[in-house]
């Protein structure tokens, strides 16, 4: 019990001399000093400790030779808090003020990273995602030698499939809630944004069935062109999925067309 009690004062001492330490830096002249202490802290992964020293320091080393790994550092900092928007901003900032620097390029990723970094789930507004496939390819376009090129491939495909499935879920939603012109246009639209989509036999389906109730609810004046559209789309699938598990329920829909418009068509040549 006394040994514990020995190591809790113990532990106790030491963080409040921290604390005495650190208020000192903050309040410290000696810049250099300060700069050291801040990288330190930054190494140690206190990054909210380190941020408004380097903050200060940023104004204090404006043109001189330390300006650039103060700023390095600062950037960094707000990375590794989780403050994305700044850091994309200090990364592009910095690749711009020190275009020559070692350490340009790596930040010319880190800023399109960032945006990486902040893009939302599927489900959320998808600007971020958007401005981080942008920012990707124009890395990529403005290093193309870049040991990064394989990586930021592989961010952009995560990214795009971020995409393809938000755009996705808004075309099943509009299938779900009887909007079935609307249906058709965002599955077309899949289908022309992302050719190898994941979800191409899926769309193409369900572009043949909401092709089908489109035409079901329209007035005869459009009927016949929209039961050929969904024969038209029905050929198309099944070229492409002959074997296709929506098959049987392709076909149904085929049929039911077939039988719609011929009855349709005498229907028109009667009058």
């Amino acid at each position: 019990m006394k040994f514990r009690l020995v190591v809790v004062g113990l532990l106790a001492v030491l963080f409040l001399a921290s604390c005495s330490h650190y208020n000192k830096m903050l309040k410290s002249r000696d810049y250099d000093a300060k700069l050291e202490y801040a990288v330190k802290l930054y190494n140690k992964g206190d990054y909210f400790k380190a941020l408004p020293l380097l903050e200060e320091l940023i104004t204090v080393y404006r043109g001189t030779k330390k300006a650039e790994q103060t700023y390095y550092y600062y950037a960094y900092t707000n990375y590794r808090i989780g403050d994305y928007e700044t850091a994309a901003y200090d990364f592009d900032n910095f690749t711009k003020t020190y275009s020559s620097s070692e350490f340009a390029e790596e930040c010319a990723f880190m800023h399109a990273y960032c945006y990486y970094e902040s893009s939302p789930l599927y489900s959320l507004d998808q600007s971020n995602t958007q401005k981080a496939i942008n920012e990707l390819q124009l890395y990529i376009d403005r290093y193309p030698q870049s040991k990064k090129i394989d990586e930021c491939n592989t961010l952009i495909d995560k990214l795009r499939e971020k995409l393809e499935r938000k755009d996705f879920e808004i075309a099943d939603l509009y299938f779900h809630t009887d909007a079935f012109k609307a249906a058709v246009t965002c599955y077309k639209n899949i289908l022309h944004d992302y050719p190898a989509t994941k979800y191409r036999e899926e769309v193409m389906f369900k572009i043949v069935k909401a092709s089908y109730l489109l035409a079901e609810g329209s007035v005869d004046e459009k009927k016949v062109e929209r039961y050929n559209a969904t024969l038209t789309a029905y050929a198309e699938f099944a070229n492409a999925f002959p074997t296709s598990k929506w098959k049987d329920k392709a076909d149904d829909v085929y049929q039911s067309t077939q039988k719609r418009l011929e009855k349709l068509t005498n229907k028109l040549v009667q009058k």
